[in-house]
Order: C-alpha cells, then structure tokens, then sequence
C-alpha cells in the first residue's frame, strides 16, 4: 500500500494551536490509515492508505482534526513520489546546511499574481545585497536563505500580512530529508 506525508499548518507555533501528536495518530487510524506515526511536534503525520486522493486524505484530515480537536490546520498530503522529486527538484542542492533552505508546500498552483509577488519580493532584497532566494517548483515554494530563516527579511516578506506568496506549510531541508527516509524506511 502506498505510504503518504501529511503536513499541517499553523499548529504548536507559538504556543498557539497545541496539538498533541498522539491525538494526530489516533485520527489517523480512526480514518482507516495504517503504520501511522509523527516526527516532531510540527504536525508531520506519516501513514498508509489504499486511497490514492492526496486532497480526499487532506481534507478528511482537516475535518477529523477540526471535529476532534477544535483546531483548523491546513493540511497537504504529498505521497512518496511526490516527496522524492521535490527533493530532485531542489534549486539549492549545494546548501550545506539543511537550516537555510526550506520547502514551502502548497496545496494549489501559484497564481501568476503571487509567483510576481515573490519575483518582486527577491527583487527588492537583492538590491540590498541580500543572498537570499526563492524558487517555484510545481506547487513548492524553495526559499534559500544562506544568513538564517530568523534573520531573512526575504521570507519576512513573503509570510508578512501581504505576502501570500508562502502561504503554504514550510519545512526546513533536514526535516524534509527526513521523512522522506522515514516514508521509504517503512516501505
């Protein structure tokens, strides 16, 4: 059976939205999905399932969490391969530190109007002389920044109050690489 990664948004961030993995997996497998298991408190669910509707399994899983738990994180399901190739598709592979790139997991397409957002927003930085990057791939935001995520005023831009551009749920590269061991160990 295909092995599948849920990532949820907005949910023990700040201490806001507190959600315990435990009550993540007991949802799971109340819907039907096997070897469920997380990895840190981020809500990263990885499980088993016979359905092959990556949006039918995120928007159950946003109903179940929303219903159970009163708590409403977006959520996107990305089987292993889609996984895999956002690893192949990464425009950083150089990056040492797995820290300074993230990946941004949208659950639709960019808009022509955010992927000019996000052209403007590398515009501006560079200008300053920031080294700070971001590539869309497909679905996923890569948002490369050499100085540290806490200190990029690229990715301030792109998740402030206008910038829609990384609406989305973010990784960082380690985390990333990560489960993708875990979604291919279990298999």
């Amino acid at each position: 059976m295909p092995r599948y990664l849920a990532l949820m948004r907005g949910i023990n961030v700040g201490g806001r939205n507190k959600v315990a993995m435990a009550d993540l997996r007991l949802i799971a497998a109340e819907l039907g999905y096997t070897d469920v298991s997380t990895y840190i408190q981020s809500g990263n669910l990885l499980f088993t399932s016979d359905g092959d509707d990556t949006a039918e399994h995120a928007r159950e899983l946003e109903r179940r969490i929303a219903a159970r738990l009163g708590v409403r994180p977006a959520v996107v399901v990305l089987s292993a391969a889609d996984l895999a190739r956002t690893i192949a598709d990464n425009p950083f592979p150089a990056q040492p530190n797995g820290r300074c790139l993230h990946a941004v997991f949208r659950d639709t397409e960019p808009t022509a109007a955010e992927r000019a957002q996000i052209a403007a927003a590398v515009g501006r930085v560079r200008a300053k002389g920031s080294a700070d990057d971001a590539v869309l791939v497909g679905r996923t935001l890569f948002l490369h920044t050499p100085d540290g995520f806490g200190r990029s005023e690229l990715a301030a831009r792109l998740s402030g109050s206008a910038g829609a551009a990384l609406v989305g749920t973010a990784r960082n590269w380690t985390t990333v690489t990560r489960l993708m061991a875990m979604l291919t160990d279990a298999e």
